[in-house]
């Protein structure tokens, strides 16, 4: 156990495989040309890489037409990016007010792999757990089964949440049988408070896309609020942005 983990630490520890996870970190696939751009390194030593990552279960490819696509393997490698960026220093506030003005779209609000994230993601989280709709409590022993162990902190869906998210058209039933798990507790590595992630985390942000609260900004994981989300976000969640 001890070896694996010295192999995988190092495995993903290499800077420009860093760089791609942290690239793949938005949730969309891409080409070995778009992430050799990405990461500044030769499409050959890239395609080293990506055999490396692909090989641990890290990373799969899909071949559509010519191309071929990467992406995470698994939601499980998502969180694990997001709990390693938890580690960088500094804290809330802390920044300088050039980073802070660079950052700040980010920061506000973005997508982590499939859910969302920031600012907004954390205080969505907390109008959900302050209104009774999910609280925080260590994993459920049959969620861990149907996601393949994960451990640490989730969220437990109330019944006045299954019927509020059942209100969005989010079938809480059917996803507690998908393998991952339901509504996984993420520590936000720029709040460091949890956002809500998992399979919930991933429809509500479909949902939140679909109805045009959130608009993609092109070229990086930052979302933008639009006026019609923020009068759904004030009405359902009591969030005044």
């Amino acid at each position: 156990m001890e070896h694996d983990f010295g192999s995988m630490a190092a495995l993903i520890g290499d800077p420009v495989r860093a760089r791609i996870l942290w690239t793949l970190f938005g949730g969309r696939a891409h080409t070995a040309t778009e992430l050799a751009v990405s990461v500044d390194t030769s499409p050959q030593n890239l395609s080293m890489h990506l055999a490396k990552l692909v090989r641990a279960d890290l990373l799969s490819v899909e071949a559509q037409g010519r191309h071929r696509y990467y992406s995470f393997a698994r939601p499980e490698v998502a969180y694990a990016v997001e709990s390693l960026a938890g580690l960088l220093p500094g804290k809330p506030g802390t920044v300088g007010a050039a980073d802070e003005k660079e950052d700040q779209p980010i920061r506000v609000c973005r997508t982590c792999y499939d859910h969302l994230a920031g600012r907004i993601g954390v205080q969505l989280t907390g109008s959900l757990t302050g209104k009774g709709l999910i609280r925080l409590g260590e994993a459920e022993i049959d969620q861990q089964r149907r996601s393949g162990g994960i451990s640490g902190k989730s969220f437990i869906v109330t019944v006045k949440g299954n019927r509020f998210f059942g209100g969005l058209g989010i079938d809480c039933e059917a996803l507690r049988v998908q393998r991952r798990g339901l509504a996984r507790a993420c520590l936000d590595w720029t709040e460091r408070r949890p956002h809500l992630a998992g399979s919930l985390g991933a429809a509500l942000l479909e949902v939140m896309l679909d109805r045009h609260w959130l608009r993609r900004m092109a070229g990086t994981r930052a979302v933008l609020v639009t006026a019609k989300g923020r009068k759904a976000m004030q009405e359902l969640f009591g969030l005044a942005l």
